[in-house]
């Protein structure tokens, strides 16, 4: 099942709003995920689905309007995150597409295979005042980067390099 809200959606001469896609079985974090992008003073388009299955099944459908990021959790059912991450990333149509890892554990001692595996970042999931900090940041940082992945020493993501 995907699920789609839109955030502060412009006017026609704004920029558009950045797409998100999440992807993440726990519902209470999705939730509070949509509830903190909401808040945050950029346009924002977010669409989740609920496992790695249903993942890979809306990016192979929508392979030609991809979103701008995939925040991405680790601990799905059916296919996990990391499964998904190599998957994507071995696709021609969607290794270009920004994937940030998003995961209740951040575990340093991973970060260096997920970034070989061409993830952007590794953020942890965390309450909702210190997200939206993280939220705002990562979001700021892509777009003011023309979301070009950075390198390796900023790929856990921290509030130090905003």
């Amino acid at each position: 099942m995907y699920y789609e809200t839109r955030a502060g959606y412009p006017p026609p001469n704004r920029p558009k709003p950045i797409h998100i896609l999440l992807a993440d079985d726990d519902a209470d974090d999705r939730y509070f995920f949509n509830k903190v992008l909401k808040s945050l003073p950029m346009q924002s388009q977010l669409v989740t689905v609920e496992d790695g299955d249903l993942l890979m099944t809306y990016l192979f459908q929508n392979v030609k309007n991809l979103p701008d990021i995939l925040f991405l959790d680790l601990n799905m059912p059916r296919k996990n995150g990391s499964e998904c991450l190599s998957e994507i990333k071995q696709d021609k149509k969607l290794k270009h597409l920004p994937v940030i890892i998003y995961s209740t554990h951040l575990h340093e001692y991973n970060s260096d295979l997920f970034y070989n595996n061409g993830a952007h970042y590794y953020i942890r999931k965390t309450d909702m005042m210190e997200l939206a900090k993280v939220l705002h940041g990562v979001l700021t940082y892509m777009i003011e980067n023309k979301f070009a992945r950075p390198v390796k020493e900023q790929f856990i993501f921290s509030m130090d390099i905003a």
